[in-house]
This record gives structure tokens, C-alpha cells and sequence, in this order.
């Protein structure tokens, strides 16, 4: 049985909070499109401020491994436009060191909860990548309150 597509980004000013979401069976033209709502989205934040993440990818599945490779480094490129770098970009060190990171028109990251369905890789990123101000979590109900809670220092 396929599963839902959902793709989707959104700026909730009131909350510094964006919210991503990429789930179901995509293909690089559904990646795309992710892609640019995330951009549209980020354009929508006021120069000189901040926001919180919510990237929410439970039930992903790229169909093929060309659509995960496109994928994966949109995430940990994009936010480090906004000076944040993602904790597992770490596993791809020749690659992370090469990212350049800066803040565009002014605008910081704060705080990231990534939320995924696959429990082994959530555990291991949790326990080798989360710090006080980005966790991983498998269930997207308690990444949106951890996200939501947050209040940056």
C-alpha cells in the first residue's frame, strides 16, 4: 500500500517556527518542489531575526537512490545559509568541511527537531548528534513540542 504524499513548508511568525514536512513515496521532482517550499517559506522570515526548525520527514522513502542523493544535502546546505550546522553532518566529513556557513539577509537558526521513522537511526543520531538546542526524535508529535517549547538562550 503507497503511502500519502505530503509536501509542504510554512512560517508560523508568531512562533519563529518553520515547519517542513517530506513524506511518503517521492521521486527528484517531488524533491524539488520540497525544496522550494522550504526556500519560499525561509523567504518569508524578516531580515535581521531568527527561527526554529521542525524538519518532519516520518514516512520518507526516496524511490530510487537517486532522489535520496538530491535529498539529503538540501537540509544541512540550506540551514547553514542560516548558520546552523546540522549535527550529523559530521558522518560526511570530507563534504562538511567544505560548507560554507553564514547568515542570509541577517537570519539565524536556532534550534532543529528532526522527526523520521526509523528507530535505529534516530537512536544513533540522538545519542552522537543531539545537543540543547537539536534532537531527534521518531515520533513527530513529540518533535513539534520539544520544537515548539523551545526558547532559545
Amino acid at each position: 500500500m503507497k503511502s500519502t504524499k505530503t509536501i509542504a513548508s510554512s512560517w508560523d511568525p508568531n512562533k519563529h517556527l518553520l515547519t517542513t514536512q517530506l513524506s511518503g513515496e517521492v521521486d527528484q521532482a517531488d524533491i524539488a518542489y520540497w525544496e522550494q517550499s522550504l526556500h519560499d517559506a525561509l523567504g518569508q522570515i524578516d531580515d535581521n531575526s531568527f527561527f526554529k526548525i521542525f524538519i518532519n520527514i516520518y514516512g520518507f522513502k526516496a524511490i530510487n537512490l537517486e532522489a535520496h542523493k538530491r535529498f539529503r544535502a538540501i537540509i544541512p546546505l540550506t540551514l547553514a545559509q542560516y548558520g546552523w550546522k546540522v549535527g550529523y553532518v559530521d558522518l560526511f566529513e570530507e563534504e562538511a568541511r567544505h560548507i560554507p556557513y553564514t547568515h542570509t539577509r541577517g537570519i539565524r537558526c536556532v534550534a532543529a527537531a528532526h522527526a523520521h521513522q526509523d528507530a535505529s537511526k534516530i537512536e544513533r543520531y540522538e545519542a552522537e548528534f543531539s545537543r540543547e538546542a537539536e534532537h531527534f526524535f521518531t515520533d513527530a508529535s513529540e518533535a513539534r513540542a520539544w520544537i515548539e517549547g523551545f526558547i532559545p538562550g
